[in-house]
Protein backbone atom coordinates (compact mmCIF):
# COMPACT_ATOMS: atom_id res chain seq x y z
CA UNK A 1 0.00 0.00 0.00
CA UNK A 2 1.06 3.69 -0.37
CA UNK A 3 0.56 6.57 1.64
CA UNK A 4 0.21 10.03 -0.50
CA UNK A 5 1.99 12.19 2.51
CA UNK A 6 0.99 15.64 0.86
CA UNK A 7 -2.35 16.26 -1.47
CA UNK A 8 -4.19 19.39 -1.41
CA UNK A 9 -7.58 17.75 -2.00
CA UNK A 10 -9.04 20.78 -0.88
CA UNK A 11 -7.93 22.72 -3.81
CA UNK A 12 -10.39 23.83 -6.11
CA UNK A 13 -8.41 22.16 -9.09
CA UNK A 14 -10.29 19.20 -7.90
CA UNK A 15 -14.30 21.02 -7.50
CA UNK A 16 -15.52 19.02 -10.74
CA UNK A 17 -14.51 15.33 -9.84
CA UNK A 18 -12.89 15.02 -6.39
CA UNK A 19 -14.43 11.88 -5.62
CA UNK A 20 -13.76 10.31 -8.85
CA UNK A 21 -10.29 11.45 -7.76
CA UNK A 22 -10.43 9.63 -4.62
CA UNK A 23 -11.64 6.57 -6.49
CA UNK A 24 -8.67 6.22 -8.43
CA UNK A 25 -6.52 6.66 -5.89
CA UNK A 26 -7.60 3.95 -4.05
CA UNK A 27 -8.08 2.26 -7.23
CA UNK A 28 -4.19 2.82 -7.75
CA UNK A 29 -3.22 0.66 -3.96
CA UNK A 30 -3.10 4.22 -2.59
CA UNK A 31 -4.64 3.87 0.91
CA UNK A 32 -4.05 6.63 2.36
CA UNK A 33 -3.64 10.65 2.36
CA UNK A 34 -2.65 13.31 4.46
CA UNK A 35 -4.32 16.84 3.66
CA UNK A 36 -2.27 19.88 5.12
CA UNK A 37 -3.96 22.84 5.52
CA UNK A 38 -2.43 26.89 4.25
CA UNK A 39 -5.31 29.09 5.85
CA UNK A 40 -7.47 29.23 8.80
CA UNK A 41 -10.29 29.98 6.17
CA UNK A 42 -9.93 26.58 4.73
CA UNK A 43 -9.77 24.35 8.19
CA UNK A 44 -13.45 23.31 8.75
CA UNK A 45 -13.68 22.28 4.84
CA UNK A 46 -11.12 20.37 4.80
CA UNK A 47 -11.38 18.80 8.26
CA UNK A 48 -14.98 17.68 7.12
CA UNK A 49 -13.35 16.58 3.52
CA UNK A 50 -11.00 14.66 5.56
CA UNK A 51 -13.43 12.78 8.32
CA UNK A 52 -15.90 12.24 4.71
CA UNK A 53 -13.16 9.93 2.88
CA UNK A 54 -11.22 8.48 6.50
CA UNK A 55 -8.13 11.00 5.27
CA UNK A 56 -5.92 12.41 8.18
CA UNK A 57 -5.69 15.89 7.66
CA UNK A 58 -2.75 18.47 9.03
CA UNK A 59 -3.72 22.47 10.17
CA UNK A 60 -1.37 25.17 9.77
CA UNK A 61 -0.95 28.77 7.98
CA UNK A 62 0.97 28.12 4.74
CA UNK A 63 4.28 30.72 3.89
CA UNK A 64 2.52 31.77 0.72
CA UNK A 65 -0.43 32.72 2.92
CA UNK A 66 0.49 34.98 5.58
CA UNK A 67 0.42 37.73 3.79
CA UNK A 68 -3.61 37.50 4.31
CA UNK A 69 -3.72 35.99 7.47
CA UNK A 70 -4.46 37.99 10.81
CA UNK A 71 -2.57 38.03 13.61
CA UNK A 72 -5.44 36.89 15.28
CA UNK A 73 -5.24 33.52 13.04
CA UNK A 74 -2.21 31.88 15.10
CA UNK A 75 -4.27 32.24 18.03
CA UNK A 76 -7.13 30.62 16.09
CA UNK A 77 -5.10 27.56 15.26
CA UNK A 78 -4.03 27.11 18.53
CA UNK A 79 -7.91 26.87 19.44
CA UNK A 80 -8.63 24.84 16.60
CA UNK A 81 -5.79 22.40 17.53
CA UNK A 82 -7.10 22.17 21.16
CA UNK A 83 -10.61 21.09 20.45
CA UNK A 84 -9.74 18.65 17.84
CA UNK A 85 -7.15 17.18 19.72
CA UNK A 86 -8.91 14.27 20.09
CA UNK A 87 -9.51 13.67 16.36
CA UNK A 88 -7.44 10.59 15.05
CA UNK A 89 -7.28 12.09 11.61
CA UNK A 90 -5.45 15.13 13.04
CA UNK A 91 -1.57 14.23 12.65
CA UNK A 92 0.30 17.28 12.46
CA UNK A 93 0.78 20.62 11.90
CA UNK A 94 0.90 22.21 8.29
CA UNK A 95 1.87 22.89 5.96
CA UNK A 96 4.13 25.58 7.29
CA UNK A 97 7.26 26.84 6.49
CA UNK A 98 10.09 29.34 4.45
CA UNK A 99 9.56 30.17 0.98
CA UNK A 100 12.61 32.00 -0.47
CA UNK A 101 11.72 31.25 -3.73
CA UNK A 102 8.76 33.81 -4.67
CA UNK A 103 9.71 37.54 -5.56
CA UNK A 104 8.18 40.11 -3.15
CA UNK A 105 7.19 37.85 -0.33
CA UNK A 106 7.64 39.52 3.29
CA UNK A 107 10.26 37.46 4.70
CA UNK A 108 9.52 38.77 7.92
CA UNK A 109 6.25 37.89 8.62
CA UNK A 110 6.67 34.51 7.01
CA UNK A 111 9.60 33.91 10.02
CA UNK A 112 7.20 35.10 12.56
CA UNK A 113 4.06 32.89 11.64
CA UNK A 114 6.87 30.39 10.90
CA UNK A 115 8.51 30.25 14.76
CA UNK A 116 4.85 30.30 16.19
CA UNK A 117 3.40 27.83 14.62
CA UNK A 118 6.50 25.63 15.48
CA UNK A 119 5.70 26.52 18.82
CA UNK A 120 2.40 25.62 18.61
CA UNK A 121 3.15 22.41 17.48
CA UNK A 122 5.20 21.61 20.25
CA UNK A 123 2.67 22.59 22.96
CA UNK A 124 0.23 20.22 21.37
CA UNK A 125 2.62 17.32 20.71
CA UNK A 126 2.15 17.15 17.29
CA UNK A 127 5.10 16.86 14.60
CA UNK A 128 5.11 19.52 11.60
CA UNK A 129 4.74 19.29 7.93
CA UNK A 130 7.20 21.88 6.56
CA UNK A 131 7.33 23.97 2.86
CA UNK A 132 10.84 23.99 2.18
CA UNK A 133 11.49 26.14 -1.03
CA UNK A 134 14.97 27.55 -1.13
CA UNK A 135 14.85 27.98 2.79
CA UNK A 136 16.16 24.52 4.15
CA UNK A 137 18.97 26.70 6.20
CA UNK A 138 16.60 28.96 7.79
CA UNK A 139 13.94 26.53 8.55
CA UNK A 140 16.77 24.10 10.62
CA UNK A 141 18.15 27.36 12.18
CA UNK A 142 14.43 27.88 13.60
CA UNK A 143 14.10 23.94 14.22
CA UNK A 144 16.81 23.76 16.47
CA UNK A 145 15.53 26.85 18.69
CA UNK A 146 12.47 24.93 19.11
CA UNK A 147 12.12 21.35 19.09
CA UNK A 148 9.08 19.25 17.76
CA UNK A 149 7.71 16.25 17.60
CA UNK A 150 9.77 15.16 13.92
CA UNK A 151 7.59 15.19 10.95
CA UNK A 152 7.95 15.79 7.13
CA UNK A 153 9.74 18.13 5.19
CA UNK A 154 7.60 18.48 1.92
CA UNK A 155 9.20 18.43 -1.31
CA UNK A 156 12.61 18.35 -0.24
CA UNK A 157 15.26 19.56 -2.90
CA UNK A 158 17.85 20.84 -0.81
CA UNK A 159 22.13 19.46 -0.35
CA UNK A 160 23.01 16.23 1.29
CA UNK A 161 24.07 18.46 3.91
CA UNK A 162 21.01 19.62 4.56
CA UNK A 163 18.95 16.45 4.14
CA UNK A 164 21.48 15.01 6.95
CA UNK A 165 20.54 17.81 9.35
CA UNK A 166 16.67 17.45 9.27
CA UNK A 167 16.96 13.75 9.95
CA UNK A 168 19.25 14.05 12.54
CA UNK A 169 16.38 16.45 13.97
CA UNK A 170 13.86 13.75 13.97
CA UNK A 171 12.43 14.72 10.47
CA UNK A 172 11.46 12.55 6.73
CA UNK A 173 12.19 13.71 3.76
CA UNK A 174 9.20 13.72 0.76
CA UNK A 175 9.99 13.10 -2.58
CA UNK A 176 7.06 13.10 -5.47
CA UNK A 177 7.07 14.08 -8.95
CA UNK A 178 10.02 16.55 -9.43
CA UNK A 179 12.14 13.30 -8.53
CA UNK A 180 10.93 12.09 -12.03
CA UNK A 181 12.44 14.37 -14.12
CA UNK A 182 15.60 13.15 -15.64
CA UNK A 183 17.44 16.71 -15.06
CA UNK A 184 16.53 16.58 -11.70
CA UNK A 185 19.84 15.23 -10.90
CA UNK A 186 19.86 16.41 -6.94
CA UNK A 187 16.78 14.99 -5.92
CA UNK A 188 17.21 11.88 -7.68
CA UNK A 189 20.41 11.44 -6.19
CA UNK A 190 19.37 11.95 -2.55
CA UNK A 191 16.46 9.83 -3.35
CA UNK A 192 19.34 7.05 -4.57
CA UNK A 193 21.44 7.50 -1.58
CA UNK A 194 19.46 8.79 1.36
CA UNK A 195 19.30 6.44 4.39
CA UNK A 196 15.58 4.35 3.47
CA UNK A 197 13.98 4.92 6.72
CA UNK A 198 14.54 8.97 6.16
CA UNK A 199 12.17 8.73 3.32
CA UNK A 200 8.33 9.04 2.25
CA UNK A 201 6.49 9.64 -1.15
CA UNK A 202 4.06 12.36 -2.01
CA UNK A 203 2.10 13.63 -4.85
CA UNK A 204 1.68 17.39 -3.84
CA UNK A 205 -1.48 17.19 -5.88
CA UNK A 206 -2.87 19.37 -7.77
CA UNK A 207 1.19 20.15 -8.20
CA UNK A 208 4.58 19.09 -9.21
CA UNK A 209 3.28 16.64 -12.15
CA UNK A 210 5.28 13.98 -12.77
CA UNK A 211 7.08 14.49 -16.01
CA UNK A 212 4.87 11.77 -18.06
CA UNK A 213 1.78 14.64 -17.32
CA UNK A 214 4.05 17.87 -17.58
CA UNK A 215 2.72 20.89 -19.70
CA UNK A 216 4.98 23.39 -20.70
CA UNK A 217 3.75 26.99 -20.71
CA UNK A 218 2.74 27.06 -24.42
CA UNK A 219 0.67 24.16 -23.66
CA UNK A 220 -0.82 25.18 -20.71
CA UNK A 221 -1.99 28.34 -22.45
CA UNK A 222 -3.55 26.11 -25.33
CA UNK A 223 -5.81 24.76 -23.09
CA UNK A 224 -3.53 21.57 -22.29
CA UNK A 225 -3.89 20.10 -18.43
CA UNK A 226 -1.36 19.33 -16.18
CA UNK A 227 -2.96 18.76 -12.80
CA UNK A 228 -1.72 16.14 -10.62
CA UNK A 229 -3.65 13.50 -8.70
CA UNK A 230 -3.00 11.20 -5.78
CA UNK A 231 -3.17 8.42 -7.77
CA UNK A 232 0.01 8.74 -10.07
CA UNK A 233 1.69 8.08 -6.56
CA UNK A 234 2.17 4.44 -7.19
CA UNK A 235 3.74 5.47 -10.52
CA UNK A 236 6.33 7.78 -8.74
CA UNK A 237 6.90 5.17 -6.10
CA UNK A 238 7.91 2.50 -8.57
CA UNK A 239 10.45 5.08 -10.66
CA UNK A 240 12.05 6.35 -6.96
CA UNK A 241 12.13 2.49 -5.77
CA UNK A 242 13.85 1.75 -9.90
CA UNK A 243 16.68 4.38 -8.40
CA UNK A 244 17.36 2.91 -5.53
CA UNK A 245 17.47 -1.08 -6.95
CA UNK A 246 14.43 -2.07 -4.98
CA UNK A 247 11.24 -3.93 -5.38
CA UNK A 248 8.64 -1.78 -5.45
CA UNK A 249 6.30 -3.54 -3.03
CA UNK A 250 9.00 -3.65 -0.58
CA UNK A 251 9.48 0.14 -1.27
CA UNK A 252 6.03 0.93 -0.66
CA UNK A 253 6.03 -0.96 2.85
CA UNK A 254 8.90 1.22 3.60
CA UNK A 255 7.92 4.19 3.14
CA UNK A 256 4.45 3.40 4.34
CA UNK A 257 6.01 2.89 7.52
CA UNK A 258 8.18 6.08 7.73
CA UNK A 259 4.90 8.18 7.05
CA UNK A 260 3.80 6.41 10.11
CA UNK A 261 6.89 7.20 11.87
CA UNK A 262 7.06 10.61 11.08
CA UNK A 263 3.04 11.47 11.58
CA UNK A 264 2.59 8.67 14.28
CA UNK A 265 -1.34 8.73 14.37
CA UNK A 266 -1.35 7.60 11.10
CA UNK A 267 -0.89 4.75 12.85
CA UNK A 268 -3.51 4.58 14.36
Amino acid sequence: MWIDTHCHLDAPEFDTDRDAVVARARAAGVAQLVLPAVEVAHFAALRALARTHGFAYALGIHPLYVHRAADEDLARLDAELAAQRDDPLLVAVGEIGLDHFVPGLDRERQERFYVEQLKIARRHGLPVILHVRRSADALLKHLRRVEVGGGIAHAFNGSAQQAQAFVELGLRLGFGGAATFDRALQIRELARTLALDSIVVETDAPDIPPHWLYRTAVQRAAGEASRNEPAELPRIGALLAGLRGMAVDEFAAATAANARAALPRLAA
